[in-house]
């Protein structure tokens, strides 16, 4: 009897053990972790995290690239390469190309390119400022990392999407290597950046094409550097000359095409050929209105010294 009492008392016990345990089992609306969702859920946090690594990464190197000027300036010497009155000049000249042709070249110097490269930097910063006319797409961008100590100078030609059929990539790397690099060299950057607009001015006004100008500096990089400078002092020597027979009265005159064609072959170093060496373009006027909007699409070249 005893025994039998013993064994109900077990039985009852067992059975209020299994009532409580089914009491402490977690309810079935959660979804439970186990061994088959575990890394699921793992790889969802590595993705959230490589994502927030991404947009940490972009932000950042979007933080290295200059703002866009206020007010608005189409030469900015970020590096202080030039000096005010270089700086005026070839502003001058590329916003009264501006206002002609809608095309922007912009000019732009930076100490340093925060570790990128010439032309990812080029093409963000082109970007991020809008050069050219949206639609478009008319911008050019002249970028120079000057040259400090053991350190490399690097330039490059940006070009948006609608100038890549009209300036090659071959024919910008030939702009550089020989109108722009043989200039800073010599630690001058005013003729080097002039020469090049100069280039990219022709070029896009259609002045002469992209196969005119590599056979005209296919052999030696350069043509007629020796005649080019004779030139100059002939053409400097009948501007004077002209000027002191016409007294006063025309030195108001010579505020436009003189002064293209004396930057133009100060720029350059070397004339070619008929306008080979100078911008062209009747008198401008007016301020830089701002970029445009234009869009770039990887068309360029650069080199380094």
């Amino acid at each position: 009897m005893q025994a039998g009492n013993s064994l109900l008392k077990t039985e009852t016990l067992m059975t209020k053990l299994k009532l409580q345990i089914q009491m402490l089992k977690p309810q079935q609306t959660d979804v439970p972790i186990t061994s088959q969702n575990l890394p699921l859920m793992g790889g969802l946090r590595g993705a959230f995290l490589a994502l927030l690594l991404i947009i940490a990464a972009f932000t950042a190197s979007a933080q290295q690239l200059p703002n866009k000027p206020n007010p608005p300036r189409i030469v900015n010497d970020f590096a202080g390469v030039l000096s005010a009155q270089e700086k005026e000049s070839l502003e001058k000249q590329l916003v009264q190309f501006n206002n002609e042709t809608s095309t922007q070249i912009a000019i732009v110097t930076v100490k340093s390119l925060d570790g990128t490269s010439v032309d990812d930097f080029a093409f963000k910063l082109g970007e991020k400022w809008g050069i050219g006319q949206k639609g478009k797409d008319n911008g050019a961008l002249i970028l120079v990392k000057p040259k400090y100590g053991n350190e490399k100078g690097r330039a490059f030609i940006a070009l948006g999407y609608g100038l890549e059929g009209v300036v090659p990539d071959a024919l910008a790397n030939r702009i550089v290597d020989i109108e722009m690099i043989p200039h800073f060299k010599n630690n001058d950057y005013y003729s080097g950046l002039l020469a090049a607009a100069i280039r990219l001015a022709q070029l896009t006004k259609g002045e002469f094409t992209a196969e005119n100008y590599m056979s005209k500096t296919s052999q030696k990089g350069t043509v007629g550097g020796g005649l080019g400078i004779i030139v100059f002092m002939i053409i400097i020597f009948l501007i004077f000359l002209k000027a002191g027979r016409a007294k006063s009265s025309s030195l108001s005159g010579r505020s436009n095409l003189p002064l293209w064609v004396f930057l133009g072959m100060m720029g350059s170093g070397r004339n070619h050929s008929g306008s080979w060496g100078k911008f062209s373009g009747g008198g401008g006027g007016g301020g830089f209105g701002g970029f445009g909007g234009g869009s770039f699409g990887g068309g360029g070249a650069g080199g380094s010294w």
